[in-house]
């Protein structure tokens, strides 16, 4: 510290204070340096690491998501927005149902804004039926931003073996709390 009366820097800041100032730089300076060699080799993710989000689905192909809009405001950046609508049972006019998921409701618009997302994984933990997971999917730029919201169809889990595109009747149970209990049809019969 200074002198207070004289004003002069002390001993201290004159010799030591510098050489202190240079220990990062003297110390990593000699040491071999690591090259990245990022596009062509990916190295694995933590196993929790917070990427791209996915809608899922039930082992019958309807959605998860519920419309229930609790993401959207659980999401502190303001990035998702959801658009609920009802479930009916009622055929269309060619004959098909028309449910999308379990429940009395689905999200019948869903967007995930990546311009604003922070990737938290707060909507995530609000969400009610684990509809919204994240994936460890992290290569998300883009050189345009209208192709950095995320619709409903990119979000949503691709249809596996034995899953049917929605809408379609309830096939794993009776009534919604089947699915949620996970008490699924196997072979005609309640598990």
């Amino acid at each position: 510290m200074a002198d207070k009366s004289t004003g002069t820097p002390s001993l201290k800041e004159q010799f030591w204070d510098p050489v202190a100032g240079f220990g990062v730089t003297f110390r990593t300076m000699f040491r071999k340096v690591v090259t990245e060699q990022y596009p062509k080799e990916k190295f694995p993710t933590a196993p929790r690491f917070h990427g791209r989000h996915q809608l899922n689905r039930w082992p019958d192909g309807l959605e998860k998501c519920i419309g229930c809009e609790l993401c959207a405001w659980a999401c502190p950046a303001d990035a998702i927005y959801v658009e609920g609508a009802s479930n009916s049972d009622e055929p269309d006019a060619d004959g098909s149902s028309q449910r999308f998921s379990p429940g009395e409701r689905y999200g019948r618009v869903y967007q995930i804004n990546y311009l604003r997302c922070i990737l938290c994984g707060l909507c995530i933990e609000a969400c009610p039926t684990r509809a919204l997971t994240m994936t460890n999917e992290y290569e998300l730029a883009d050189d345009s931003r209208s192709s950095l919201i995320y619709e409903k169809s990119d979000l949503l889990a691709p249809l596996l073996p034995g899953m049917q595109e929605p809408p379609h009747a309830m096939q794993l149970g009776d009534d919604e709390k089947d699915y949620y209990r996970g008490e699924f049809k196997q072979g005609g019969d309640n598990a």
